[in-house]
C-alpha cells in the first residue's frame, strides 16, 4: 500500500485558496524545499507531478502561475535547483508529464510578464544545455514546439 500523498493534498488545498493566502504559504513551502534532503525533495516533486493533473485546470493554472511568479523572486541558484529537480524527474519518467495539459501550462507561462518569462527561460535554458543528448531528446519529445521556441531550446 502506498503512503499518503501529503504534499499532493497540500497542493490541492493551496489551489483553492485566495491569492493573499496562497502566495505566502507557497513561498514558505518553496523556501522549505531548499533545506530538505534529496529524498524529501524527490518525494515532494513526485507528489506534485502526481497531484497536478488531478486539480481542476482553472485552480491549477492559478496555483502554477503563483509558483512561477514566486520562482522569479528567488535566486538563480534556487530556481535552477527547483527546475533541475523537476526536469531530472521528468526526463527519467516522461509519462508523469503526459497527464498534464502542456499547451495550457505553456499558456500560463505566456501569461507572465516579459521580465518574468526572461528570468525563467534563462534558467531553464542553462539547465537543459547541461544535459546529455539522450536526456535532451527525451525532454524535447514531450515539450511542445511553441514552448521550445519561446524558451530558446
Amino acid at each position: 500500500m502506498s503512503s499518503p500523498n501529503h504534499a499532493g493534498n497540500i497542493i490541492v488545498n493551496l489551489a483553492g485558496l485566495p491569492e493573499f493566502l496562497r502566495k505566502p504559504i507557497l513561498k514558505k513551502r518553496l523556501t522549505e524545499f531548499f533545506s530538505m534532503n534529496r529524498e524529501d525533495k524527490n518525494e515532494i516533486i513526485n507528489n506534485a507531478l502526481q497531484a497536478g493533473p488531478t486539480i481542476q485546470f482553472d485552480k491549477f493554472s492559478t496555483l502554477f502561475k503563483t509558483w512561477l511568479e514566486i520562482l522569479c523572486t528567488l535566486s538563480e541558484e534556487q530556481r535552477s535547483t527547483m527546475f533541475s529537480n523537476y526536469i531530472n524527474e521528468i526526463t527519467s519518467h516522461p509519462e508523469k508529464l503526459i497527464a498534464f495539459n502542456l499547451d495550457g501550462v505553456f499558456e500560463i507561462y505566456m501569461s507572465l510578464d516579459i521580465q518574468q518569462r526572461v528570468v525563467l527561460s534563462v534558467t531553464l535554458k542553462s539547465i537543459v544545455e547541461k544535459f546529455d543528448e539522450n536526456a535532451k531528446k527525451r525532454l524535447f519529445m514531450i515539450i511542445p514546439q511553441r514552448a521550445k521556441s519561446e524558451i530558446g531550446l
